[in-house]
């Protein structure tokens, strides 16, 4: 039988504690959200009366509810803003409602939330993404969160407003704000159509910022009897998880459109 002095077997028992509390630490230090999102509806007359607007509020109570609760895997932000694109006028800030607006809720009352805050009945007439991006970038760099990856969700059409020659101009678009932010920033597009989401992914001029659009045929499918299974609890939707996984939270890589 091995003979194991007292004096070594304390020290051994001391070194496997120290190393299970520093594992531990690392571990929750893995874990520790780190994610900014920021989400944006579109509220503008072309969108509201489209056929998409009740669906995208709908979905994204859906998307809202799976990811502050960290429902298949999916990434749980450690900020949350939730906003409208646009204004009465050009330029002018929207109030940006934080993650404690939407946390602790049932996914009903996370709905009801997002319909007071975006009623049909108040339509803005300019749809201005450069100065949602402004409002942004201000909330990032005043509350610390800099170098933190940074997810921006817009629901909306995608389209600009009409300039004085009645063009639409993406080109104006600017996410110039948004470059230094982080490394990994990307923002997402969804309830476009084809047209409209190749030309934000051609036409913004970008370097560090991704860019990804889904058109709102393939957004209406996230209601599917094969995606979002009938009777079944939400916490249990898997298909429904990776479904948002493929078609919004999609790791796109980054494509330099020069200034």
């Amino acid at each position: 039988m091995i003979n194991i002095s007292k004096k070594f077997l304390y020290i051994l028992i001391i070194a496997l504690t120290l190393f299970g509390c520093e594992k531990l630490k690392i571990s929750d230090k893995k874990q520790k959200p780190r994610l900014s999102m920021f989400i944006g509806v579109d509220i503008s007359g072309s969108f509201i009366k489209s056929d998409y607007f009740d669906d995208s509020l709908d979905f994204l109570a859906h998307y809202l509810y799976a990811h502050l609760n960290g429902l298949g895997d999916l990434e749980i932000p450690n900020a949350l803003f939730v906003g409208s694109i646009g204004g009465e006028k050009a330029g002018e800030p929207k109030t940006f409602f934080p993650i404690q607006t939407f946390e602790n809720k049932s996914l009903e009352e996370i709905s009801k939330t997002l319909q007071d805050i975006f009623p049909k009945d108040k339509i803005n007439p300019f749809t201005d993404y450069n100065a949602f991006f402004d409002q942004i970038a201000l909330n990032v760099k005043n509350r610390n969160l800099l170098l933190r990856p940074v997810s921006i969700v817009m629901v909306s059409d995608g389209i600009p407003d009409i300039n004085q020659n009645g063009n639409q101009e993406f080109s104006s678009i600017n996410v110039k704000p948004l470059e230094n932010l982080a490394r990994n920033i990307t923002i997402r597009l969804i309830y476009t159509d084809a047209v409209t989401g190749q030309k934000w992914q051609t036409k913004v001029k970008r370097n560090r910022v991704k860019m990804w659009t889904q058109d709102a045929k393939v957004m209406t499918s996230w209601r599917d009897s094969n995606i979002l299974l009938p009777d079944v609890a939400i916490a249990k939707q898997t298909r429904f998880f990776s479904w948002i996984k493929e078609n919004v939270d999609f790791g796109v890589r980054s494509l330099r459109i020069n200034y």
